[in-house]
């Protein structure tokens, strides 16, 4: 169907328009001058300006959106380029709106238009711990060089409430075991056993070895949601640092990143912050070759220093509370919250980038949702567990809002779906509607209308040779 076939059709629509009561209505008044900019042409169509007014017959209106939306000519514009492209040839009541809902439930511009909304999700800041080393945040800084001891990757460990970290050289092939060794050696036999463990969804936190051992050692992992690192933003911000200063080492130094760990953990330890992190974990600055000697220094003793200890984590908590409040201010005023009720079905954002492989998608032209969803649960105020695919069983069930997007309600979820690897599925006719002949220059052609099990009626014209060829059945059952 081109435009052209649309507009040459307009003595069918003028038959048609005899019978729709606006437009009957709008001949009236041109015959009493009442209409300015209406006009009749000698095959009794209604023309406005230079536009055919369309007659209120939704398959005509639904084939003039589809041909300016759905075809390999327009390539799925937005509503407003594609209002203004119909206005120039079409005219109706209430065009300008039936394109915005044409296109607001378009299921191909679901999932490949970008979004230029604000991010999803309002700042969730986490529990301010109530005291040292019992909330700590881990994670791995990979992409090393590798050193000659073998070092390919840095393990970071932070605090939550004191901001004290320790950076231990790794390597990514190092077991559960082995780095169970250096957790015990280097974290729990200065601190103890923390409560809470924060950290990514990365494999070497959510093996069942690592859970079996924090398991028995009564501390509770908590991962963030799947492709959502913003949870652990306090490590990812200690990272930044981290890396930062072995640049600085590399350059002025000239010596390799593992010999530097341990100056790039005293300096950070030791850093100008409301309070430095050596100096709320021991309650005064370290001692360093700048500041050797410290004059005045007070003596603190027996229940004098419990007490200091208490009121300076008192201060480090509402400093950290003041903290939290205002970046939650400054972050939810680029942010949007949006929330869905369980049952809904959503797309899932994927990331079409060149070489990137998630959820079985790869390449720079897929798709950027794939779906819809079913929501099964939800998870505390921005997550919700999804019901995937089995194809889709190695990804974790449970995402932020931010990676989410709604079904619009007039467009059917594709329930039942049996998703190959590739996210396509296998498509059956149920029954033939009517057939038809279709006449061209050297032969007849035979149609027919055919309902397919997750399509509509107006998606169902195929050759009858090709359904025979393929569905024999189906031709049976009509009969």
């Amino acid at each position: 169907m081109t435009w052209r076939y649309i507009t040459i059709r307009g003595k069918q629509c003028g038959n048609i328009e005899k019978t729709d009561e606006k437009i009957r209505e709008i001949r009236e008044r041109i015959k009493v001058g009442k209409a300015p900019h209406f006009r009749e042409d000698e095959r009794g169509t209604v023309w406005y300006k230079n536009q055919i007014c369309v007659p209120d017959v939704d398959s005509i209106k639904k084939l003039i959106l589809s041909e300016a939306h759905d075809t390999a000519y327009s390539i799925h514009p937005g509503s407003t380029k594609m209002y203004h492209d119909l206005k120039e040839r079409f005219w109706w009541y209430g065009m300008k709106r039936a394109v915005e809902e044409y296109v607001a439930v378009c299921d191909t511009c679901q999932r490949v238009k970008a979004e230029h909304q604000r991010p999803a999700g309002l700042l969730q800041p986490l529990k301010i711990a109530e005291w040292k080393w019992e909330e700590i945040s881990m994670d791995f800084i990979v992409g090393l060089p590798r050193t000659q001891k073998g070092y390919n990757s840095i393990w970071v460990v932070v605090d939550r409430l004191t901001k004290v970290a320790h950076f231990i050289p790794v390597n990514t092939t190092y077991s559960g075991a082995r780095l169970a060794e250096l957790y015990i050696s280097r974290i729990v036999c200065l601190h103890g056993v923390p409560k809470r463990i924060i950290s990514d969804r990365g494999s070497q936190f959510t093996s069942r070895f690592r859970e079996q051992l924090h398991d028995s050692l009564d501390s509770k992992l908590r991962f963030s949601t799947a492709y959502h690192p913003q949870t652990d933003g306090q490590t990812e911000r200690t990272n930044q640092i981290l890396e930062d200063m072995l640049r600085a080492c590399a350059i002025q130094y000239e010596t390799s990143w593992d010999k530097s760990l341990p100056y790039a953990e005293f300096s950070y330890n030791n850093s100008y912050q409301a309070k430095s992190p050596f100096e709320a974990l021991y309650g005064r600055r370290c001692r360093t070759p700048l500041f050797w000697n410290q004059t005045g220094e007070k003596q603190v003793f027996g229940p004098n220093l419990i007490r200091d200890a208490e009121q300076q984590i008192k201060m480090v908590r509402e400093n950290l509370r003041v903290a939290q409040s205002r970046q939650k201010s400054y972050a939810d005023v680029r942010r949007r919250d949006l929330t869905f009720k369980v049952d809904d079905f959503v797309y899932l954002k994927v990331s079409p980038m060149r070489g990137n492989w998630r959820f079985n998608m790869k390449g720079k032209l897929a798709p950027r949702y794939i779906g819809p969803f079913k929501i099964v649960e939800r998870k505390g105020k921005v997550a919700y567990k999804l019901e995937l695919p089995p194809n889709l069983s190695g990804i974790h069930n449970v995402f932020h809002v931010s990676q989410l997007k709604k079904v619009p309600e007039e467009q059917a979820p594709l329930e039942g779906l049996d998703v190959q690897e590739d996210l396509t599925y296998t498509e059956h006719p149920v029954k033939i509607l009517e057939t038809s002949e279709r006449v061209t220059t050297n032969r007849r052609v035979k149609m027919c209308r055919v309902q397919w099990k997750h399509h509509t009626e107006d998606e169902a014209r195929e050759r009858e040779e090709e359904l025979r060829a393929i569905y024999p059945g189906l031709f049976a059952s009509h009969l």
